[in-house]
C-alpha cells in the first residue's frame, strides 16, 4: 500500500513537522506569545526530526538498515521533545508555592553560561514556563505540544520497527 512506504511515512513525519513549527512561529509572531526556553528546547526536537525525516525522503533507502537508522534518529530527536514537553506540563500542574522562581531569559544564559550548565538551568524550568498564556479546549499549549510529539514518536516508533515489504 502507498501509505505504508517508508518514503511516504517520511514525507508525512516531514510535513507534520514543518505545520508544527508554523504553527509554534504563527503562535510567536502573529499571535505575540513568547516561548520560554523550555519552548524553544521543545522545537529543537521537532525540528531535528524534520531534518531527518526530509534527508530520509530524498535518500529514499532500499536497505532496512538505512531505514532503521533514520527512523532511530528520528525518535530520538522527537523523544527529546515529548521529554521536555513532559517536564512543562509537570510544571505547569505545580502548586503556585513550589513553581521555580523566573530568572533571566535564555538568550542571557547563553551569553554568559557554559553550554552545560544552560542545559541545567533551562531543564530545571523557571517561573515563565510554569505560567499558561493560551489555551485551547480547556488544556495548555504544552500538553497540546506533549499529544503532539507523542503521536509522532508513536509513527517514528512504528517506522523503526515495523516490516519492510521486500
Amino acid at each position: 500500500m502507498q501509505w505504508q512506504s517508508y518514503r511516504f511515512v517520511s514525507g508525512l513525519l516531514f510535513l507534520a513537522s514543518v505545520i508544527g513549527m508554523a504553527f509554534a512561529l504563527y503562535l510567536e509572531h502573529v499571535q505575540g506569545l513568547d516561548p520560554c526556553p523550555l519552548c524553544i528546547f521543545q522545537r529543537i526536537g521537532l525540528i531535528g526530526l524534520g531534518l531527518i525525516s526530509l534527508i530520509a525522503l530524498l535518500h529514499h533507502p532500499r536497505t532496512n538498515v538505512f531505514r532503521r537508522f533514520y527512523a532511530f534518529l528520528g525518535l530520538l530527536s522527537i523523544g527529546w521533545s515529548v521529554a521536555i514537553a513532559g517536564r512543562h506540563v509537570w510544571l505547569q500542574n505545580l502548586p503556585p508555592d513550589q513553581v521555580p522562581s523566573c530568572g533571566p531569559g535564555l538568550n542571557y544564559w547563553v551569553d554568559t553560561l557554559p553550554l552545560k550548565e544552560v542545559f541545567a538551568n533551562v531543564l530545571k524550568g523557571s517561573g515563565e514556563c510554569a505560567m499558561i498564556d493560551w489555551t485551547f479546549l480547556g488544556q495548555s499549549l504544552p500538553v497540546w505540544s506533549l499529544t503532539f510529539f507523542s503521536v509522532l514518536a508513536l509513527i517514528s516508533l512504528w517506522q523503526l520497527f515495523r516490516k519492510y515489504p521486500t
